[in-house]
């Protein structure tokens, strides 16, 4: 298990979303910005005030020309009633296995107790342009995430 960082493309991979279709992540980007986000656990507190963060910042991602996509090892039907008590305008990806938590080397938290809160920004090449880490600073991946985006858009128009 290598571990993605800063200046690596994002490796490809297919997890279901929240309808259990199967979705190849790069058919997500197209060209695109991304926002992945791995976080542990559908409706716990920290996890669902990241996820209504990134919904309240929504339109200031479409702004940067942004996808978000959040992961965890949730169900895909888990995912659909929080999405719906959420009203959450992106799409939630099942990583039942995490099994692409390893691929990508997404480090646990707390003495790996803990799955991790990783965050990691995607330009439009692919690469991998800023990794976010914090399990319990949840608004902090959204407003380095917007940061980084900034610049990106700024140095690279």
């Amino acid at each position: 298990m290598k571990k993605i960082s800063k200046g690596q493309p994002l490796p490809s991979f297919t997890l279901p979303n929240q309808d259990g279709t199967p979705v190849e992540i790069h058919s997500l980007r197209n060209n695109r910005y991304m926002v992945l986000y791995f976080y542990p656990k559908d409706e716990t507190p920290i996890c669902t005030k990241e996820a209504c963060t990134f919904r309240n910042e929504f339109d200031t991602f479409k702004q940067f020309n942004c996808t978000v996509v959040g992961i965890s090892a949730d169900s895909p039907q888990s995912h659909k009633a929080f999405i719906k008590n959420h009203q959450l305008p992106f799409i939630l990806l099942s990583d039942k296995d995490n099994k692409v938590r390893k691929k990508l080397g997404v480090p646990r938290d707390f003495l790996g107790l803990l799955t991790g809160r990783y965050t990691y920004v995607i330009n439009r090449e692919g690469l991998v342009v800023e990794v976010i880490s914090g399990a319990l600073i949840a608004d902090v991946h959204i407003q380095k995430s917007l940061k980084k985006l900034a610049h990106e858009q700024r140095t690279h128009p």
